[in-house]
Formats: C-alpha cells, sequence, structure tokens
C-alpha cells in the first residue's frame, strides 16, 4: 500500500517540439555567433530598395567582429550579386563573403566538375547567361532542339512562366538534363506580391520525369562550401532568411543555428500575430524544420 509520501507520480515528459525564441534585433544574441550568414531577398532588400534598418544592422554586426556573408539563390556570381546590394546603399564591403547558388555552378564548371556539353540559357534578361559563362568554355544556342541541356538561371520580371514552360515542353520531349541556379519558388516584391521564381518550374520539370540538378539552398553544398570559407563551426553560425524551405530546412540541415524573417516572403501570413503558431503551420506546410529565432526584419 502506497502512503502519501510514497505516491506515484507519472514520469514528467519534454515537448518534443523546440523552443522558438523571439527576438526584436540580434543584439541579443550575436555573442552565441561568429558568423551571420544573410539571405538577400527578403532580408536585405526587395529587388526595389533596402528594407529599413538592414545597412545599421550590417554596420551593427560587423562593429561587434561578426564574420558576415551572403548565401543566396541567385543564379548570376558573387560580383554582379555584391554590387547589387552596394547598389541599394548597404555597406557590401562588411560581407567576408557573397555566395551565389550561380558562383557554386560557375566553380564546378571552372574545375571540370560540371559539364552538359550546349547550353540553352533561360534568363530574366539578355546576356546574363554570357555574363555569368564568362572564364569558362561554354557552347550557347537559342535553339532548344540543338541544345544538349537547359540552364535556368532567372525569369523576367512579371514573368507567369508561360513562355518558359513551352521551350521546357520541347526540352522535356528530348530527356534533356536542366541545370537550376535559382532553386527559389518564388521572390518577395516592393508591392507585396510574389515574383514567380525558376524553383518552382525547375520543379514541375523533376515532377514530370525530368532530370534536374539544383545548386543552392537547401542543397548541403553551398553551406558546406561557405562554412569551409568562414572557418566557423556550424553550431557558431547563424543563418537568417526568409525562406522555411531553403534557408531554414538548409541551415539546420547543416548544423546551423536558424533565424526566420517574418516580413519577408510568407509576410502577409503573419498580419494576424500568433507567430509562433503561424510559423509551426507553414513549417508543416513546407516539411520544414522549425527555425531558433524568430524576428519581424533585419535589425541590430
Amino acid at each position: 500500500m502506497l502512503t502519501s509520501r510514497d505516491s506515484f507520480h507519472p514520469p514528467q515528459t519534454r515537448d518534443p517540439r523546440p523552443m522558438i525564441q523571439s527576438i526584436d534585433s540580434f543584439a541579443a544574441i550575436a555573442d552565441r555567433f561568429d558568423a551571420i550568414v544573410l539571405d538577400q531577398w527578403g532580408v536585405l532588400h526587395d529587388g526595389t530598395t533596402a528594407y529599413p534598418g538592414a545597412a545599421l544592422a550590417i554596420e551593427h554586426l560587423s562593429a561587434l567582429g561578426k564574420q558576415l556573408a551572403v548565401l543566396s539563390n541567385s543564379g548570376k556570381r558573387a560580383a554582379p550579386n555584391r554590387e547589387r546590394i552596394a547598389s541599394f546603399g548597404l555597406p557590401a564591403n562588411d560581407f567576408a563573403e557573397v555566395m551565389t547558388s550561380g558562383e557554386a555552378f560557375w566553380q564546378d564548371c571552372a574545375r571540370g566538375h560540371a559539364s552538359f556539353g550546349r547550353l540553352f540559357p533561360i534568363t530574366a534578361k539578355a546576356g546574363d547567361a554570357q555574363r555569368w559563362g564568362e572564364g569558362l568554355e561554354v557552347a550557347w544556342t537559342d535553339d532548344v532542339e540543338h541544345a544538349d541541356a537547359v540552364l535556368l538561371m532567372g525569369l523576367p520580371e512579371g514573368s507567369d512562366g508561360s513562355s518558359q514552360r513551352s521551350h521546357l515542353a520541347k526540352a522535356k520531349a528530348r530527356n534533356l538534363p536542366l541545370v537550376c541556379t535559382n532553386p527559389d519558388r518564388g521572390s518577395p516584391r516592393a508591392d507585396g506580391g510574389i515574383q514567380l521564381s525558376p524553383g518552382a518550374l525547375a520543379h514541375e520539370y523533376q515532377n514530370a520525369g525530368g532530370d534536374v540538378t539544383f545548386y543552392g539552398k537547401p542543397h548541403r553544398p553551398i553551406f558546406d562550401a561557405l562554412i569551409t570559407v568562414l572557418g566557423s563551426l556550424p553550431d557558431r553560425t547563424l543563418m537568417v532568411g526568409d525562406s522555411l524551405e531553403h534557408d531554414i530546412a538548409g541551415g539546420h540541415a547543416a548544423g546551423w543555428k536558424t533565424a526566420f524573417v517574418m516580413g519577408g516572403l510568407h509576410a502577409d501570413a503573419f498580419t494576424g500575430g500568433h507567430h509562433e503558431a503561424v510559423t509551426e503551420r507553414l513549417a508543416r506546410k513546407h516539411a520544414s524544420p522549425l527555425p531558433d529565432y524568430l524576428i519581424n526584419r533585419l535589425a541590430a
């Protein structure tokens, strides 16, 4: 017989869900990290202007001695992306490294790790592919019927993807491999809209049975390449991004800590408050782990 002293108490169980810490700025957690890696679109700028407070946050974190880097799903190389960041009035020189998916593919080609023969490019602007390929021996064609592979770098502003899908249908009929150097499915714009991005078309191609090679987030190689350059330990590295599918999932898989920016790609979902519950719902929808931190905008 049990006395009150011996009474059985069920064991305490821990909530299996990780706790998400909401923060107003990075000042409170900066001492936990040696390197802070920022996504570009939706974190630094909206494609038209820099977000308020972004420049000050970069300068503050740099003054604290943090290694700063940009990790972007841009089909263009690192140099034009650094120039774009500077054009918005952001202190681009404070970034120790700007790594893009387009840069990663260029480096693989330069090392002989990737070769796809004659490429049919799909780009945001005429000449983007040729500028990307400077320094490489790349054969281009403007006729998909003469291509050995498709390079999907970008989409024109405002595009609904219809003309690009027409090219991809012809490519699929010929079983051409596709290289996508921007895995993003959508990108936020200044008016609050979401621009269709190359990753959406690449996933359609893959779902139809096409052979697709992705360069960029959330795929592990680009995270490993950047942390090797930075020389930071994974658990002392913070990934800051507005995409659960790419920034948060990729950073988590690489062993980094992650901070989710609510005011970017998913801004409309957070207008009603209940930020943690909304984040959990979005994470389930995108099959993503939860972030370690929540922040509205990049702030010092």
